[in-house]
């Protein structure tokens, strides 16, 4: 139960799209090369534009087509129309390429491309890489989605990947990605039995969990969302055991609440720590450090080093590789911390971002 949205898109000579005889000569091989799909099809509307032509094709009142022609030489042919369960697609892959290939010998395009089928409306399939590119994943099933006070919340199951964890769109966590929490960790580098470590977020119980396997001394976790904890805790269970079930051992503890305002508590108690953990929002797309996310990611940079032990790390994940000018201004703030900090970075492929993410392990200079 999905509608289908199939998107070519084509480049030719912009003298064509800029003389309206020959605009209106595009829209006629378009139409022909539609009829033969859709032999129903009518012109339900057409506007002349100030950058160029728009028209709107019907099939029986349900398949919709639209044509834009730009001035610079650009033409979009979007087909959209709602598919019933069990129901065949009134387009293949297959038959929307043929389709490209012979409008783009018809109308001697420079480019021509035609996109796999989105499928929209039943559950969520789309979500953007870490530079804002999207990614369709395999998913068959919207398995818990709910809006807590901080975000939105869904745990989705993808075929090849498990249940995955979305907060506000992005993916988070999946069932598939121990190599995101054992980067993050440093395990196999960090030796952490004995440590006394602190945790803010990781609120998928992940981190948690497989820190427990490296027998430390205690654990605090601050984590500000407790709806995700039960969600995770219901469909996640696999990456985090019972440890969000329980929230409490003789080795560690799980507060709800603002960890700033605990860091605040932790450092009017002079409480130290060996490792404290970054497992936050992700550094921001932007230009510049400016704005709300980054006013929080200096504080927490700030508050950390307060309660880090003269010799202990702050370890964080980054974003993905690709995003170097984010990554850069990131860094920018590690050489603005006071006292000076020294920092190292490690990469692991995160099989649900499906793509290269890098980490950062910072200590005091």
């Amino acid at each position: 139960m999905t509608v289908q949205t199939i998107l070519f898109d084509f480049s030719v000579d912009s003298e064509r799209t800029t003389d309206t005889k020959q605009r209106q000569e595009i829209a006629k091989v378009v139409r022909g090369e539609i009829e033969n799909i859709f032999p129903q099809v009518e012109l339900a509307y057409q506007m002349t534009m100030e950058d160029g032509f728009f028209c709107v094709f019907t099939e029986n009142k349900e398949t919709m087509i639209t044509l834009r022609i730009f001035q610079q030489g650009l033409v979009t042919l979007n087909i959209e129309y709602y598919l019933e369960d069990g129901k065949e697609p009134l387009m293949t892959f297959d038959s929307s390429k043929r389709l490209e290939n012979i409008l783009a010998k018809k109308l001697k395009v420079h480019s021509g491309q035609v996109l796999p089928t989105l499928k929209r409306g039943d559950v969520a399939r789309y979500f953007a890489s870490s530079d804002e590119r999207i990614i369709e994943y395999d998913i068959d099933a919207l398995l818990f989605e709910e809006r807590s006070p901080f975000q939105k919340i869904q745990i989705l199951h993808s075929k090849t990947l498990g249940n995955m964890l979305i907060l506000d769109e992005l993916q988070n966590i999946a069932e598939s990605d121990l190599i995101y929490t054992e980067t993050l960790m440093g395990r196999g580098i960090e030796n952490y039995e004995g440590k006394e470590i602190c945790i803010l977020g990781g609120g998928d119980g992940a981190l948690l969990y497989e820190l427990l396997k490296e027998k430390p001394k205690f654990v605090v976790m601050l984590e500000i969302d407790e709806l995700v904890m039960q969600a995770c805790n219901k469909y996640l269970n696999t990456i985090c055991g019972d440890v969000l079930e329980k929230r409490k051992g003789d080795n560690y503890e799980i507060v709800v609440g603002d960890c700033v305002e605990y860091m605040k508590k932790f450092i009017n108690e002079n409480r130290k720590f060996d490792y404290v953990f970054g497992d936050l929002t992700d550094i921001p797309i932007s230009g510049a450090p400016v704005g709300e996310i980054w006013d929080f990611i200096r504080t927490i940079l700030e508050h950390s080093f307060k309660i880090l032990k003269p010799d202990g790390k702050y370890l964080t994940h980054g974003n993905g590789t690709v995003c170097t000018e984010s990554l850069e201004l990131f860094e920018d703030q590690l050489r603005l911390l006071r006292p000076k900090v020294n920092f190292t970075t490690s990469k692991a492929f995160v099989p649900s971002f499906m793509e290269e993410w890098l980490f950062y392990q910072v200590s005091l200079a």
